[in-house]
């Protein structure tokens, strides 16, 4: 079997945007133009071919990120019989909803380019930013399209003007639309200066012809705009356009994709996918200007023997390297295990090293994917994304590599839980099932956590979200036929210290025979946030990560070297139950300095405790407090209940950071507890007559009042 596309001709691309800017109805269009569906699924009437799973079709959200494979002749090209100018996509739908964010998140790591979906009325909205700064981590480079400009309301300028002022500077237009609302009948091209409007069955029929009068003076602005943003990317042109040349199309195009691929533009489109207009314009778009795997910097890794980095470029000649980037569970063929190649093949039958587990496993099947459905292939090349059946003991951010020229992927970051609930099983025979499917769901989901409380003995389970809690309890539900009741969702508290201390831990015990001896002396202080060349530059002897640093500062031998992983394993454990009310503490250092040992009696468990105790000995001593997630929360509203809405916000323990005009309604953005969110739904219709909503993300940490403090305290003593 031999690569049915070249390199060139593939295109990996994910299309990403805040709940219902219409991503999805994007997706069904991108699928009924290329091919790949012969009717349109809409989102509103439960029929989409990309939200497959039943828990989407019925709330009508996007829960999962789901992958296909199309193919696409651009719209310009004048023999569409052409198999030659074809090109293959490899297409990623994600979730918009902020529960979700962690399907964005690996999606974009897996992806070259990426389409950013907007509401034409509602313009950038929280979980776009939160979307665009993930794929300014990941570097890929957007295009945008404004969608939804038939709606009542819609705007594009003020759609356009958002994208400058909240996300990038560096937005330039393509198009501007033919009319807006229920006038809305097509685009201006502003590159090659044509109206193109869309006729006949679903849009099919595109027409390109003369610019209407009404439209001559903005497109001719707008268009000196754009080459001037294009040719300001290349020396040579600008100074023949400011000698009075303008390049012709294709040197244009040229510039704009090598500046598109650089991230120094991001072109924006417009359009309305519901009504079948300009979604095969954005399709060009990606066609010309998103990279195709060669146009991206090879792939960086370290090898796992000798910690050296290595490269690996985007060819099928390369070593295999590929990133398993989502597990999905499937009724049919059970565990599905979803990867990118970065470079080499990979072929049905045989074998992958995993650098992680430091073991070989044999890849059954490979499938390439249509949303739910799944077709077989042997083999995978470089540049493509599929499905792998038969690996057992991959997890999501595994590296899959040739053993004889290993190689270890970054890892992708994912973000903590804010929000936990005790669950519990209905019936004995709901018992052990129950177990299974909330450690499979776990496999799946990186944001979601299983834990048992220590103290009781109940099983917590821990999320992004209410609604993400409530979606995995539902697929429990139908998915593995587990009834289970739960309890009221929680906040994921944290504690801290805010100062520095000194403790020694001593365990020893002597219980005939050998006796137990660990000693040690730290001292802890708030860990010091670092950049990622910090701590590449710390000396050998500093351990620093996410929320926990642990120092080696023995000299001497007085604690042998073999005692100092228990150590830190002890100060880990310490930490795990804070002093407070018995939240997980964040954000220390721990310095292991001075300490003694028994020739007889030391041994690894012995300086764990000791070092457990002391841990705990040295957080009461450094003044230590409780930490809660604050949400950003955003709230859009009619005129007349922003008063309303300001003060329900402030009552909350919510800090208003500032009011604006969106459309005919107002939007609060303000910074709220989420301890004071749970509910806010209900009371927020009742307010406002039910025509206000809003929209709430995970912002960052902060040290909990007092009075606050001492009532969750008394709540966690009093369980």
């Amino acid at each position: 079997m031999e690569r049915d596309y070249p390199l060139e001709k593939v295109r990996n691309f994910g299309i990403v945007a805040h709940i219902d800017a219409g991503k999805t109805t994007t997706s069904e269009r991108v699928l009924f133009y290329t091919g790949v569906s012969h009717k349109i699924g809409e989102v509103h009437e439960g029929e989409a071919v990309m939200d497959w799973m039943e828990q989407e079709r019925e709330r009508g959200i996007t829960i999962t990120a789901a992958a296909t494979t199309a193919f696409w002749t651009p719209t310009y090209v004048e023999n569409k019989e052409d198999k030659k100018q074809k090109f293959r996509f490899n297409l990623i739908d994600t979730p918009g909803h902020i529960d979700f964010t962690v399907e964005v998140k690996r999606s974009l790591r897996v992806l070259d380019g990426a389409v950013v979906v907007f509401d034409g009325v509602a313009g950038v909205e929280p979980q776009s930013e939160t979307n665009w700064r993930y794929a300014d981590e990941a570097k890929v480079p957007r295009i945008c399209f404004i969608n939804k400009l038939d709606r009542t309301g819609a705007s594009f300028e003020r759609s356009y003007a958002s994208i400058l002022d909240r996300l990038n500077k560096k937005a330039v237009r393509m198009q501007i639309p033919i009319g807006l609302e229920e006038n809305h009948e097509g685009v201006i091209d502003l590159l090659t200066m044509e109206a193109v409007t869309f006729s006949g069955d679903k849009g099919t029929v595109i027409t390109r012809g003369p610019i209407p009068e009404a439209y001559k003076a903005d497109a001719e602005k707008y268009h000196a705009e754009l080459i001037e943003a294009i040719v300001a990317n290349d020396d040579t042109l600008m100074t023949e356009y400011l000698d009075g040349k303008t390049p012709d199309l294709a040197t244009l195009k040229k510039t704009l994709r090598k500046a598109v691929i650089a991230n120094e533009l991001f072109p924006v489109y417009a359009g309305s996918a519901l009504k079948n207009k300009g979604v095969q314009l954005v399709l060009d778009g990606v066609v010309d200007y998103l990279p195709c795997p060669l146009d991206v910097p090879p792939m960086m890794g370290v090898n796992p023997d000798t910690e050296e980095v290595i490269t690996r470029g985007a060819s099928d000649t390369e070593p295999l390297s590929a990133l398993a980037f989502k597990v999905a569970t499937d009724p049919f063929v059970g565990q599905l295990i979803f990867f990118r190649v970065y470079s080499g093949t990979l072929t049905a039958g045989s074998y992958v090293y995993n650098p992680r587990t430091r073991n070989k496993e044999r890849v059954g099947r490979i499938l390439r994917m249509h949303a739910n459905e799944r077709e077989e292939v042997k083999k995978v090349f470089a540049g493509e994304i599929a499905a792998a059946v038969g690996l057992k003991d991959t997890i999501t951010s595994d590296t899959l590599c040739d053993e004889a020229n290993p190689i270890e992927l970054d890892r992708i970051v994912f973000p903590e839980p804010v929000i936990s609930m005790r669950i519990e099983p209905k019936t004995k025979a709901d018992q052990e099932k129950m177990g299974m499917a909330l450690s499979r769901l776990a496999q799946e989901d990186p944001t979601f956590r299983v834990s048992t409380d220590q103290e009781t003995g109940e099983t917590i389970i821990a999320g992004m979200g209410e609604l993400h809690l409530d979606i995995i309890v539902d697929r429990m539900k139908r998915e593995f036929t587990v009834e289970a009741n739960t309890g009221k969702p929680q906040v994921a508290y944290r504690e801290t210290i805010t100062g520095e201390s000194d403790a020694e831990g001593k365990y020893i015990k002597q219980t005939g025979g050998r006796g137990n001896y660990g000693h040690v002396r730290v001292k802890m202080k708030k860990m010091a946030v670092l950049t990622k060349e910090e701590v590449e530059d710390l000396p050998k002897n500093v351990k620093h990560e996410d929320h926990f640093e642990f120092v080696n500062s023995i000299k001497g031998g007085v604690i042998p070297i073999e005692y100092i992983p228990a150590c830190e394993k002890g100060f880990r454990e310490g930490l795990d139950r804070g002093i407070l009310a018995g939240f997980k503490m964040v954000d220390i250092s721990v310095e292991l300095y001075d300490g003694s040992y028994h020739d007889v009696d030391s041994n690894e468990m012995a300086f764990k405790i000791a070092a457990s105790m002391a841990v705990q000995e040295a957080a009461r001593r450094a003044n230590p407090v409780i930490l809660e997630p604050m949400m950003k929360v955003e709230v859009i509203t009619p005129d007349k209940f922003m008063g309303d809405v300001a003060g329900s916000l402030s009552s909350k323990r919510g800090i208003i950071e500032g009011m604006e005009a969106r459309g005919m309604n107002q939007v609060v953005k303000a910074v709220v507890p989420l301890s004071e969110m749970f509910g806010y739904m209900t009371s927020l219709r009742s307010m406002t007559e039910g025509r206000a909503g809003f929209t709430m993300e995970f912002l960052r940490y902060d040290i909990v009042p007092k009075n606050v403090a001492d009532d969750i305290i008394k709540t966690r003593t009093a369980a």
